[in-house]
This record gives C-alpha cells, structure tokens and sequence, in this order.
C-alpha cells in the first residue's frame, strides 16, 4: 500500500502527519509513504528526520492587508498557485499513492485536491476546533474528514462530507509515569507544582507573568513547586530577571529553562499547566489529565487557539484568559487560588482527562481502512 500524505508549514499540520504515518505502519508494516510539502516550511527538516521521503511544491498563503511587501508576497503566491495543480499532478503520477491525506497547511490543497480529482482515496484530519482555510476548502472534495474535536463542525458544511472525531494522536510516552516519580526525578516534593511554557520560541505575555509568579512565590516561601520554559523569546531577559531577584534558576522548587526537553515528566509532575493552546498541546493536557490556565495566542489564523481553549473551558477543564486580560496579578491570584483548594484543580485535571479519546489510533485507523476498501 502506497500512502500519500500532505502537510505544512507549522509543527501543528507537520507532526499529526507523522503520526498518522506512524500509526499506519503499525497495521500495515509493509506501507509505503511519501509526503508532499514546501521545500522552506518546517516539514522540509521534520519529515527526513522523521525517516520519511519528501517531495517538495511551492505554494504561499494570500496576504490581507495592504502594504508593498504583501503585495509582492501575493504576486508571488499567484504564480506558485498557477503551477501547483501541475507540480501536484507530478508528484502523485510519479508516486502513484493508493490513497492520500491532507492535515493542512497551504502545501496540502493543491496535492489533496489532485489526488480527489484523479480519483485517489482522500481524507483529511483538522486540528483545530475552528478549522484552517486549507481544510475547509477541501472539505468539500475529499472522502473522508477527520476531526480532533465536534466543535469544527460549527464552521464547516457537514453535508458535504462523512466525518468522524478521532481526536488528535500524542507522543507515545505521555501518561507513563505517577505524578510521585516525576516529582522524585525533577527532585520536587510533594507540594503543588505548576508547569508553565509558552513553546519553543516562547510567549512574551507568559513569560513576562510568570517572572512576577515566581518572584512573588519566592519572596513569600510559599511551598509551590514551579518548572517553566521561557523559549528562544527569554533567553535574554528572563535569567537576568531572575538573577537581579536573587531567584534561582534551579533548586528544590525550582526549575527555569529555557525548552523543556522532558515534557513527559514535567507535564505528569504539574498539578497545574500554565501555557498557549495549539491542538497538540491541549491532546496532552487530556491525555495527562492537567488543569490549565490558558492563554490563547491572538496571532493565530481564525483566532482558532481560543476555539481551542473553550473545549477545555467550557468543559470545566481550564481557565480561559484572553491575552488582552493577561495581568500578572490575576495570573498569580489563579494560580494562588488553585493551589489552596487542591480539590478544585483535581476536579479541573478529571474534566481534562474526560475529553481524551483513548481510542485515537482506532478510530484514525477505521478511517484508513474505509479508503483502502474504497480503492
């Protein structure tokens, strides 16, 4: 069997691609894989060191606002979408795919579409609870739609399509370890522990809190236990503002980082989450069962991270606080407050763990097996 599969441009389309592939050659060891992305975006270093082959197509996003430097990015955009259909037509012939998968980003339209249109066996997975433009044009011509969460279906024309929520596939060593082990490993006691990041290159607005967070926590002596990642956005601020409080970066309750290269333990040592909310990362907040204070990132297509965010809120699952709102007093009064009513953040943690479908791998795979028979 020959699979096809199409993603870009973010680590939020590239990595459920990876992970679909990975959980079809659990069925099928004997599949064959190829993806489709663009030769600048992130897949062109996720996808090899994944093992897996990449061809490449030139494809961008059509700009908005006005200014010079759009205008030239659309004229540019115009020509790659004049030659996509073609590049795409080449890709599939030469690959010859038995059926074919987009979880978006600009790359995957015009490949997702061409397969649809030669009559290959498609399916799409969106990630998000307010579904990216790719997604939602394809839609409408594919086979099958896979979903992460119901909620997408608000802003998409379910008659158009069979769906099926399968929710979002994580990193195999997340929920492995008891919350004791990953405190005696991190070198925490027992006491309330927050865990708070902003992803890799960071979050200004959560790093400027959670500096006011720690600093009051250690002027106070309050037995909190705190790990946080401060990301490429910190490097130069965050240990200096900690060294000039005469806080340590590391110490009994303490660990500052700048990534956090062990999220499996940190995320199964937290009470409490403190972080932005793509996909991937509220599928870990459930399948670790964490409550969280989330801060969706304004700067995001379709504002989709607070769509995200809701799930968990309205679900009784996470405080929800846009970044308009974020101050570091009510930040800190959050976390005061779910630190001193530990049954609160356990009932927050239980309502996290309901929303995860434990079945993911399954349910992607039923969906496989649908295209297979159709081909």
């Amino acid at each position: 069997m020959k699979v096809l599969i199409a993603c870009g441009g973010t680590g939020g389309h590239i990595n459920p691609g990876l992970a679909i592939a990975d959980i079809i050659k659990s069925k099928y060891p004997d599949a064959e894989f190829l993806f489709a992305g663009t030769p600048k975006g992130m897949e062109a270093k996720l996808v090899p060191k994944a093992g897996y082959k990449l061809e490449t197509i030139k494809v961008a996003g059509f700009q908005r606002k006005i200014s010079l430097e759009n205008i030239g990015r659309n004229i540019k955009a115009v020509a790659y979408l004049a030659t996509s259909g073609k590049r795409a037509r080449q890709i599939i012939n030469g690959f010859k795919p038995d059926i074919a998968i987009g979880t978006g980003g600009y790359a995957a339209g015009p490949v997702i579409r061409m397969a649809a249109k030669m009559g290959i066996p498609t399916a799409i997975h969106e990630q998000n609870a307010y579904p990216g433009v790719t997604n939602k044009l394809l839609a409408k011509e594919v086979d099958y739609v896979m979903l992460t969460v119901e909620e997408a279906l608000k802003f998409m024309d379910k008659s158009k399509f069979e769906y099926s929520v399968t929710g979002l596939p994580v990193r195999s060593n997340i929920n492995t370890m008891s919350k004791a082990e990953a405190r005696a490993k991190l070198g925490f006691d027992d006491k309330f522990t927050v865990l708070s990041f902003g992803g890799s290159l960071g979050a200004g607005c959560i790093n400027e809190s959670m500096e006011f967070v720690i600093k009051d926590n250690f002027k106070n002596g309050r037995e909190i236990n705190h790990i946080h990642g401060y990301g490429g956005m910190g490097k130069d601020t965050f240990p200096q503002a900690m060294k000039a409080a005469g806080v340590p970066l590391k110490s009994d309750r303490l660990r500052i980082t700048e990534y956090i290269n062990d999220m499996d333990v940190c995320l199964a040592a937290a009470d409490l989450v403190i972080c932005r909310s793509g996909a991937s990362t509220l599928a870990e907040l459930e399948a670790a069962g964490r409550a969280s204070i989330l801060i969706p990132s304004p700067i995001v297509a379709g504002n989709h991270q607070y769509h995200n965010a809701m799930v968990l809120g309205k679900a009784g699952a996470a405080v929800v606080i846009e970044q308009k709102d974020v101050t570091s007093q009510k930040i800190l009064d959050e976390v005061l407050k779910l630190s001193s009513d530990p049954k609160k953040a356990e009932a927050m943690s239980e309502n996290a763990a309901k929303l995860f479908l434990t079945d993911t791998n399954d349910r992607i795979l039923a969906v496989i097996d649908k295209l297979i028979n159709k081909k």
